[in-house]
């Protein structure tokens, strides 16, 4: 999500691809260098959508259908997602 934007796709491609695989890790970076959380959806059960902050590209699921990007709050507490 972007704010003002709404939902806007980065990059996609298929992590069993090595140039794609690249072009995903380098987009990663990108939203992270700028200034940018990352999450990894877990659940979306009755309603309720909880997610899990990632890091580092190693830590993302080679399953995972999407990475989140989101801006740090104000003051730079971590926040809590769900």
């Amino acid at each position: 999500m972007k704010p003002g934007h709404g939902e806007i796709v980065l990059a996609e491609g298929d992590v069993e691809v090595p140039e794609q695989e690249r072009e995903l890790i380098e987009a990663f970076r990108a939203e992270l260098d700028a200034g940018m959380w990352a999450a990894v959806p877990t659940s979306d059960a009755g309603g309720r959508r909880e997610a899990e902050l990632v890091k580092r590209w190693q830590d993302v699921p080679r399953d995972a259908e999407r990475v989140i990007f989101f801006p740090r709050a104000a003051g730079g507490a971590f926040p809590r997602v769900r």
